[in-house]
């Protein structure tokens, strides 16, 4: 297929706030937005000791949409009471999703190294499945992201997009999809295929950007920026974009590198790569 258009503006820019990890909630969005970025990825822990109305009327006053929540999930463990504390944490997070106003819920679903990816991948069902009527009930939906297998040890059993396909399929709910982070899935021969069937059950709800740098000094938090590694960024938008996504492009970039730096120059810097790369 050719490449999909040229990026020319900003509009759908979304930048997570584990992004520019040194900010608060408020300079996040305030910096987002005087950067002409208006929307935004929530993690979690910045909504602590907050009030999720003030949160909203500072997010309403910078035009600032809010795309998703960031992370529910962790279901798997040979332990069931930390099956049942990551039921509760996330069925908080939906709580959390619908008070911020967030419609997506990023979930990570989680993995136990002392038993098998299977049983793993039936406890993370399970989980899904216990919390989908509160989500159902407030509208939020619920995004599998499938984790590169470097990581499904101990964050994630669902390792590819089929997987991750098949999962949402299973569970049978027009709430529940996947998360395309090109940083963990860019690698996968059956990618185009496999996005292209989410795309096809109406499953295609996020789109992440990075980059992956070929030389990593550490392999969680030295993610590239758009341009700095070996992702063919614009031929995976052009798949998600033929399997009929219209969403935000989301920039998740875990990086000590830029977090030790100015994050208004880190932005900016993101700015140009997503206008030159994605």
């Amino acid at each position: 297929m050719d490449y999909p258009a040229t990026i020319n503006d900003l509009s759908r820019l979304c930048i997570h706030t584990q992004t520019t990890r040194p900010w608060d909630l408020r300079q996040c969005i305030e910096n987002y937005a005087g950067s002409g970025i208006h929307r935004i990825s929530v993690w979690r822990h910045l909504l602590e000791n907050t009030d999720p109305k003030g949160i909203r009327r500072i997010l309403k006053d910078h035009a600032m949409e809010v795309v998703s929540l960031v992370r529910g999930g962790f279901f798997a463990s040979s332990h069931p009471g930390q099956r049942e504390a990551a039921i509760a944490d996330n069925l908080e997070a939906i709580r959390e999703a619908e008070a911020l106003g967030a419609p997506v819920l990023v979930v990570v679903c989680g993995a136990d190294p002392g038993q098998s990816p299977v049983e793993s991948v039936d406890q993370i069902r399970e989980g899904i499945a216990s919390v989908l009527p509160a989500a159902s009930e407030v509208g939020v939906r619920l995004a599998i992201e499938p984790l590169h297998p470097m990581y499904a040890a101990g964050r994630s059993a669902i390792v590819t997009m089929k997987q991750a396909n098949d999962l949402a399929e299973s569970l049978d709910s027009d709430l529940v999809g996947v998360a395309v982070d090109v940083f963990h899935v860019w690698w996968d021969v059956e990618l185009e295929r496999e996005i292209g069937r989410c795309g096809a059950a109406g499953k295609l709800f996020a789109f992440h950007l990075s980059d992956w740098k070929t030389e990593m000094t550490d392999l969680l938090n030295d993610r590239g920026l758009m341009g700095e590694g070996c992702i063919d960024l614009k031929r995976i938008r052009g798949w998600m974009e033929q399997a009929g996504f219209e969403g935000s492009h989301e920039v998740e970039i875990f990086s000590n590198r830029y977090w030790k730096g100015n994050q208004g120059e880190f932005v900016r810097k993101i700015c140009d790569a997503y206008l030159k790369h994605a």
